[in-house]
């Protein structure tokens, strides 16, 4: 292929990749499907746009090494000892079953055993860029079953690596297989002795000669230069460029650099990664799919319910409770990206059917399509099937309920992790009573053992949020940043009792407006807090006089938040505050014959009298921040904030009406 034909051929890639990611994510689904789709659409079996498909393969390949660095990269020993039972016993258990019945299945039915082994290991794998993704949206990678989920996608990773040193020796006739897979394991075992053994001690010392140089460019360079180099020698020693690139990641993950290296990095595998898709798509022939159409559709099948059984049936033997032996055995039941890498090796050394190698391909296709929709109903599945599951949720709202039954005015803490802690002993101190919800479990199992009223529970469910007491709570605070879960809280407070502030913390001021319109009364942001910390020392130890910083502080503090504006006005603050243009509060109750009564606040158009009305008591229930078509009622007390001439302009208009 000229110059030309490959410029074209990328930039044709590039732009369909674009759009076709585009249209995915406007309609909620993984952008890897999108990759795969317009492979489809610009192959072969489409529209035929690729001149030559070697080209493309060979384009492929650097995506899967970019990857294989990339799980390289996120390989750690003592992370994997401290999962070992669930990496090496659930997760191999789940592997090597689900092989072992494709295996089985496959002989039954005339697959050879070579294509039947790699087909087995292809559909064992999950999807980690999805499932993980899932678990962190839906706050549930520290719940019992995202544990399980996340040990097994470990093991599926590790799994990869072997299985691309057995394909090229598998694609070799039968008498010359136990040799070759011989041969290459001894390689494999030796290259990777000499390899991690002179690595460890020579990367370490390189990559600081190269960062010395204080040069990005040099760095990346250097970093690619490492990847490659190692692909290379791999495969010239007869393995894969993939197992190069893992030991590459994994030697550079044991120095002080694998945060920076991942972060550079990152564009290129995402690229490469989505252009290895399309070319995947490129292979779809959709006539042969729906020739073999009953194939397709059974493996499906196949590969769900097996998988399930498979991950149930394990989990049940590494002592998982019913429910979330389910709850995994849904998460992983469908294929994953790392399945395309083997079925794309498995088509490359023609180890089974053009037919099978396509069916299989749809199938993992379609339980990607399916996997987001499986796991959203997953929890519904177990509460409809599982009869113990009912009785646990009920175990854990009555735990729930006894934290919080002998508290009354508390506060709720929606996550017990640093900040919640952190606000527990504040409020503590102050002799304010709190309840905390959590989903870590040990995290729950060390802090009650410690006597701290934290339990086990979700708080974006409306049966733990009542067991916690929100009819008797005075404030409900999400002290976690995950803006998704957080407007969940806040609707349902809003449902269950709309009086009761929310505080809700956050990342950026981005997230102020969507919080805000949620329901939450105070949305208190990382970056506008940090920056005050910052300003204040800075102030300070120039030599900024402290009254004068703790005044601007609290200025600037009161316009950012509402429940910090004003402040009640006694005789005792004439002298301290001067100014008579500083905001204050003040409390008007509103008697029989007041003129506001039956009328609401947008009605009386305080705002034009220069107040604004901070919060109304009502039988003695406050709402802060009411909403402009609250109506005024006898006996009301409401409290306005306002300089002292917009108060007495404002406190006439409710008494008068006019």
């Amino acid at each position: 292929m000229s110059p030309l034909h490959t410029l074209d051929f990328v930039l044709l890639l590039l732009a369909a990749s674009v759009v076709g990611v585009m249209l995915f994510h406007r309609m909620r689904l993984p952008g890897e499907l999108a990759y795969l789709a317009v492979g489809a659409l610009i192959g072969r079996a489409g529209l035929n746009l690729i001149p030559d498909e070697s080209s493309a393969r060979a384009l492929a390949e650097f995506g899967v090494v970019f990857l294989m660095f990339t799980i390289g990269l996120e390989f750690s020993l003592p992370h994997l000892m401290s999962m070992k039972r669930l990496v090496f016993g659930l997760g191999a258990a789940q592997v090597g079953a689900t092989t072992l019945a494709t295996l089985a299945l496959g002989s039954l039915l005339g697959v050879p055993p070579g294509a039947a082994l790699v087909l087995g290991g292809a559909l064992a794998m999950s999807s980690t860029a999805l499932l993980s993704k899932l678990l962190i949206d839906r706050m549930e990678l520290d719940a019992p079953h995202g544990r399980m989920v996340m040990g097994v996608l470990l093991f599926q990773d590790l799994a990869v690596v072997p299985l691309l040193v057995l394909i090229p020796a598998l694609s070799q006739p039968p008498e010359a297989q136990l040799q070759l897979l011989l041969l290459a394991g001894l390689k494999a075992t030796v290259l990777l002795a000499a390899v991690l053994y002179f690595g460890q001690r020579l990367l370490g010392r390189w990559f600081l000669l190269v960062a010395r140089r204080r040069s990005s460019q040099l760095f990346m360079l250097n970093v690619l230069l490492v990847t490659l180099g190692l692909s290379w020698l791999t495969e010239h020693f007869g393995l894969s460029l993939a197992l190069g690139a893992f030991v590459a990641g994994m030697l550079i993950s044991e120095t002080e650099y694998r945060y920076r290296v991942e972060e550079d990095i990152k564009p290129f595998r995402d690229v490469l990664l989505g252009l290895f898709l399309v070319t995947v798509g490129t292979f779809l022939d959709a006539r042969v799919i729906f020739g073999h159409l009953l194939l397709v559709l059974g493996m499906l099948v196949g590969i769900l319910a097996t998988k399930f059984a498979v991950v149930f049936a394990a989990s049940r033997l590494f002592g998982a409770t019913p429910g979330n032996a389910v709850r995994s055995g849904l998460w992983l039941c469908a294929g994953g990206e790392f399945g395309f890498v083997l079925l794309s090796q498995m088509s490359a050394y023609k180890l089974g059917s053009d037919a099978l190698i396509q069916a299989a391909v749809a199938s993992v296709v379609l339980s990607l399509l399916a996997a987001p929709f499986i796991v959203q109903a997953s929890n519904k599945l177990v509460m409809r099937f599982v009869a113990s599951e009912w009785l646990l949720r009920s175990m854990e709202l009555t735990r729930v309920a006894a934290q919080s039954m002998t508290t009354e005015r508390h506060v709720i803490i929606c996550g017990y992790g640093r900040t919640g802690q952190l606000l527990a002993r504040f409020v503590e101190k102050e002799g304010v009573g709190y309840v905390a919800l959590d989903l870590d479990p040990d995290r729950v199992r060390e802090a009650a053992a410690a006597g701290e009223t934290v339990v086990y529970g979700d708080a974006a469910r409306r049966e733990t949020l009542i067991a916690a007491g929100i009819t008797r709570a005075a404030a409900i605070v999400v002290s976690y940043a995950d803006v998704g879960s957080a407007c969940r809280v806040t609707d349902l407070v809003r449902e269950l009792r709309p009086d009761i502030p929310v505080v809700v913390r956050a990342l950026e001021e981005a997230q102020l407006e969507k919080l805000t319109a949620a329901g939450a009364a105070e949305v208190v942001t990382d970056i506008f807090e940090t920056s005050i910390t910052l300003a204040s020392h800075t102030m300070a130890l120039t030599g900024v006089p402290l009254s004068r910083v703790i005044r601007r502080v609290r200025d600037i503090r009161s316009q950012r938040y509402a429940l910090m504006r004003g402040y009640f006005h006694g005789r005792s603050d004439a002298a301290d505050d001067p100014d008579a243009t500083l905001e204050r509060l003040h409390s008007v109750a509103l008697p029989d014959g007041a003129g506001c009564i039956g009328r609401s606040i947008a009605e009386l158009e305080l705002p034009e009298a220069g107040a604004k009305v901070s919060a109304v008591r009502r039988r003695g229930v406050r709402a802060i921040n009411p909403e402009s078509d609250l109506v005024f009622e006898i006996g009301d007390v409401v409290v306005l904030l306002g300089t002292p001439e917009s108060l007495a302009a404002a406190e006439a208009r409710l008494l008068q009406g006019v």
